[in-house]
């Protein structure tokens, strides 16, 4: 029996000092979000299509759960400044607008991933926090995404709260 050898490749970070790697999710909690998951699919496709200034590369569809039903994606950012300016403009900001009056039987959340150190990340509404918040302690979201942006996205860990986990008691 021939063996082959496993070839393994990996990418070349230093063309991306402040790359950035957003992870989105949406968790249908009804009937109506459902819908709502289903609804959004196609514009998400075009919006990541369209590639906007600073998106390097989009993965959408990526099925976490099939009940409850939870779907999400991964955009890759330039910079942070590209993904901010882009959550500013259309058609996302209609779609934060009408999600914060409404959430549509859906829940969300983000986490971000800086190449320069740092990690940020939000639940809005979900009965259950993946990611982060499936192992750290979670607790109210303060000012804008901008702004916990700069506090929680950068290698500097010296503002950040104090531990409130079992980091805390081991310390």
């Amino acid at each position: 029996m021939n063996a082959r050898r496993v070839q393994g490749w990996v990418p070349d970070f230093s063309g991306y000092p402040d790359l950035v790697v957003m992870y989105l999710g949406m968790r249908v909690r009804s009937l109506r979000g459902l819908k709502t998951a289903l609804f959004f699919g196609p514009p998400i496709d075009k919006a990541g299509a369209a590639r906007p200034d600073g998106l390097l590369h989009h993965e959408n569809r990526i099925v976490y759960q099939f009940f409850p039903f939870h779907v999400g994606m991964r955009w890759y950012w330039r910079d942070m400044e590209s993904l901010e300016a882009w959550a500013r403009t259309e058609p996302h900001r209609t779609w934060w607008k009408r999600f914060t009056q409404d959430t549509h039987g859906v829940g969300i959340w983000h986490e971000t991933y800086h190449m320069r150190g740092g990690m940020e990340a939000i639940y809005t509404t979900a009965d259950t926090h993946p990611g982060f918040g499936g192992f750290m302690p979670v607790m109210t979201a303060r000012g804008t995404m901008a702004s916990r942006h700069r506090r929680h996205a950068s290698s500097d860990l010296s503002d950040l709260p104090e531990p409130s986990g079992p980091e805390r008691d081991a310390a």
